[in-house]
């Protein structure tokens, strides 16, 4: 039974409205428009993180970036939760991976025996699943590993959360977010199939290797088994890197015919570096942090260095910390999770720029300047 003939038995003849979602399957086995194929998550991800060199430094420059990001003073407790790794795999880092590539990203909340939280563990987003709870909203999920499934609640008895849920905007899914990896896919092809013809070419002496042509007179043809023979032997003997420029020994009636490609036919190197771009694009990191040729979009290395921590780093850091903050609010009610900008080297300009502006505002006194900055109130008595 599907999600939407469930939820219309359950409430058959009540007046009630109910969202209708996708469905408790997951987003990412979907087919697409105009017959393409359907969009599979773990091999999209195998071809885009483990086969493309700019897709996988595109997620680890901004999961990295993220996990290395000082954080402002908390609690001890709660500093360690976020902070921990497992077998070096930091928690955060892992986290903004499956945000960038999936969409969602789960965290488990394991507690003692009190009920008080001693570790966050990252879940794999394309285990998880929804059980929508009779309203349609989920509540539970299920994870399912080597074909059983564990169903996680949502909440426990004492109404402490579970499961912390942190996904993108997805405009046609209620339980799910939309991944960069989905916009990334078209582009990742191009650089994969690009990749993979200049390798070929490389291994025909990176050049059309040319055409042989018989010409016996009175229109003769070569046999079956001359015409295998000596494919055969071109194979074997004269194609590939380690075999460029040998000599070929023609019998008679047979002469070289060498040909090439146009200069337009063998620029992939033009159709790699705009799909690396595209790439770049979809995954929020300015081209040139990737090393690609021919972007001008920025003056200089520092700036494209802060548009990476303004327009990617930060808004994602914030949507993380705030999810684990909110969804850690039942034990550390009062604590906030958020980014230390003063302690950012590439934003170190920008927040000089505004002490600049602060301290020279005449018209604001110590305390407003000290609120505009961020700083805590001066206590009376304290000099520093």
């Amino acid at each position: 039974m599907s999600f939407v003939q469930a939820i219309v038995t359950a409430f058959k003849g009540a007046e009630r409205r109910v969202p209708l979602a996708r469905g408790s399957a997951s987003p990412w086995l979907f087919a697409t428009e105009h017959g393409r194929a359907p969009f599979e998550y773990n091999a999209a991800v195998r071809r885009a993180y483990l086969e493309n060199p700019v897709a996988q430094r595109a997620v680890r420059l901004v999961a990295e970036g993220i996990a290395g990001a000082p954080l402002l003073p908390a609690d001890p407790k709660l500093s360690a939760l976020v902070r921990a790794t497992s077998a070096g795999q930091s928690l955060t880092e892992t986290l903004a991976s499956h945000l960038l590539l999936h969409g969602n990203a789960f965290v488990q909340v394991l507690k003692d025996a009190r009920g008080f939280p001693i570790e966050l563990f990252a879940l794999r987003p394309e285990r998880m699943s929804v059980v929508a709870g009779p309203d349609g909203w989920p509540a539970a999920w299920t994870y399912t590993v080597g074909g059983r499934p564990v169903t996680i609640p949502l909440e426990d008895e004492d109404g402490a959360p579970n499961l912390i849920h942190v996904r993108h905007f997805h405009p046609a899914d209620d339980h799910h977010g939309a991944g960069c990896l989905v916009a990334a896919e078209q582009a990742i092809a191009i650089h994969n199939a690009a990749a993979d013809w200049n390798r070929q070419i490389l291994e025909n002496s990176a050049r059309p290797s040319g055409a042989l042509v018989y010409d016996g007179g009175d229109g003769a043809t070569l046999t079956g088994e001359q015409f295998d023979r000596l494919r055969d032997e071109l194979g074997r003997t004269f194609s590939g890197a380690a075999n460029a420029g040998r000599p070929l020994l023609l019998e008679g009636g047979l002469k070289w015919q060498a040909m090439a490609l146009s200069p337009a036919d063998m620029d992939f190197a033009t159709l790699k570096a705009a799909a690396a771009r595209d790439i770049a694009l979809a995954f929020g990191v300015p081209p040139m942090l990737l090393g690609l040729p021919g972007d001008a979009t920025y003056a200089n290395y520092r700036e494209a260095n802060r548009a990476l921590w303004r327009l990617t780093l930060l808004p994602l850091a914030a949507k993380l910390l705030g999810a684990l903050a909110e969804g850690l609010a039942p034990w550390f009610a009062d604590e906030r999770l958020a980014i230390d900008l003063d302690r950012v080297p590439a934003l170190a300009e920008d927040r000089e720029r505004l002490w600049s502006q602060v301290s020279a505002a005449d018209f604001l006194d110590p305390a407003e300047k000290r609120a505009l900055l961020g700083l805590p109130a001066k206590i009376e008595g304290n000099k520093s």
